[in-house]
């Protein structure tokens, strides 16, 4: 075998040696995360037993970069009624589009996620989220730069804020990516909802060179992650 081809081998190997190195970091927090999920429940059964099937919703509020990515991802999750695309965590009222890119509103480019925490529990919501973007990179995902792209979930309770902190700091630790998560946790305070040609742009738009490039991929990779969460 050629020196060239040995150093290809190796290369490959310590890829799949990582790859696997990450996987197993991804199965130990999962079933940390399932931890979290049985205690929330555990406080919570009480509670959701006395309310009526349409008070059993919950609405997270999460900006992870490009709302075209983000809402493509949370509409397919099972248990998931309604996922809109809107602004929130600035001063501006009412801001456009146009407005929120300029990065001076200080508003976030989010989806607001309306869902059943008895299919889909909050903390496994939240795992989502964060397989599913860089959590690291400040007021960035991939070449969209600036604040309005910042990584923050915005809570809704003092329940989603504790799950939220407990799953961020059980990510941390677990050595998933080399830097720091550096995912804002945050009162919410505000939402706009986007213009209409922004709700489900990728569904409308699945040819716009973006959404081929950027949001397709996400979507797939996605759909493998999660296979058993899916909507059927």
């Amino acid at each position: 075998m050629s020196q060239r081809k040995e150093q290809i081998l190796a290369y490959n190997v310590s890829i799949l040696n990582y790859n696997n190195i990450v996987i197993m970091k991804w199965i130990s927090a999962t079933i940390l995360i399932l931890s979290i999920v049985i205690q929330a429940n555990g406080q919570n059964n009480k509670t959701i037993n006395r309310m009526t099937s349409e008070h059993k919703l919950e609405v997270a509020t999460l900006g992870s970069g490009c709302f075209w990515c983000v809402e493509a991802i949370f509409a397919r999750l099972k248990g998931v009624e309604q996922v809109v695309s809107g602004y929130s965590g600035g001063t501006t009222e009412n801001p456009t589009y146009k407005d929120v890119c300029t990065g001076l509103t200080g508003h976030v480019e989010v989806v607001q996620v309306t869902f059943n925490p008895e299919v889909l529990p909050f903390a496994k919501l939240l795992e989502v989220y964060f397989k599913t973007h860089d959590p690291t990179t400040l007021n960035r995902q991939g070449a969209d730069v600036g604040t309005q792209y910042r990584s923050v979930i915005f809570y809704h309770s003092a329940q989603q804020q504790k799950i939220a902190k407990e799953v961020k700091e059980l990510l941390d630790q677990s050595d998933i990516w080399s830097d720091p998560i550096v995912t804002a946790i945050e009162p919410f305070s505000n939402f706009y909802k986007a213009e209409e040609y922004h709700q489900d742009y990728f569904a409308n738009n699945p040819k716009q060179p973006y959404c081929r490039m950027v949001v397709a991929p996400k979507v797939e990779k996605f759909e493998k992650l999660f296979n058993d969460y899916l909507k059927k």
